[in-house]
């Protein structure tokens, strides 16, 4: 067996200043990792680590935590690089500490390896990260939050907007394994443009005068209209 290297297959991409430790060809499929990944358009989030970052660091927690697993599925440097792209790929959609998030609570909850599935449900329940509340929680607060919609104190503006896409009167009248589905996909896109940095705001209806104008008496009436007909000579 060969020994392994100083250099961990999971520090590739990685901008510390350790790329002057020596020129291993490993070290350099790395560089070319993080290069290739750079055509994906993907752009550094201003909190928290960037979209590669966030690979890199899962598959380097992923390694400490199933060092054997890990060595048998990504042993191999070429596939590791193929690996940490088709992650990308497919986690994409996802903020970066939304991805950190869920691959510690992976490693704390389960004995092996993890799949993509179980990273992008980990994921889907880490919206608290961001002030929202799941699916399922948010789903239940449209259904039965009472009208005036606009009045009601959402735990999230994207629960109203989204009960307001999928319609108040479906949510109420329509059962659960039709609606819900329908509702979830029009959250999960809120909580995608959430998650992103747009604000979503309730809409605030202007309250009616506590003192409405008088209204007018029928003397008064006729006079406006006498008035209204001399002025256009009828």
């Amino acid at each position: 067996m060969k020994p392994r290297s100083s250099d961990s297959q999971t520090a590739a991409g990685q901008s510390d200043g350790s790329a002057g430790r020596g020129s291993s060809a490993h070290h350099n499929r790395g560089d070319d990792w993080r290069d290739d990944l750079s055509d994906h358009g993907e752009q550094p989030q201003r909190n928290g680590p960037d979209l590669i970052d966030a690979i890199n660091q899962i598959f380097a927690e992923f390694e400490l935590a199933y060092h054997n697993q890990y060595q048998k599925a990504y042993g191999d440097p070429d596939w590791l690089i193929l690996a940490k792209k088709y992650w990308l790929e497919c986690l994409s959609d996802f903020h970066p500490l939304q991805l950190v998030t869920a691959a510690r609570r992976l490693v704390k909850s389960q004995d092996y390896l993890p799949t993509i599935s179980t990273m992008i449900r980990a994921c889907e329940q880490s919206f608290e990260l961001f002030g929202l509340p799941s699916e399922w929680e948010a789903y239940t607060e449209a259904c039965r939050a009472p009208a005036p919609k606009h009045q009601h104190d959402w735990s999230h503006p994207a629960v109203y907007f989204a009960g307001k896409t999928t319609d108040w009167y479906l949510l109420a009248t329509e059962p659960e394994d039709k609606v819900f589905p329908l509702f979830s996909y029009y959250y999960k896109q809120l909580c995608q443009r959430v998650m992103h940095g747009e604000q979503l705001e309730v809409p605030m209806v202007q309250a009616l005068p506590e003192n409405p104008s008088r209204p007018l008496s029928y003397e008064e009436r006729q006079s406006r209209l006498q008035d209204l007909r001399a002025s256009l000579d009828v």
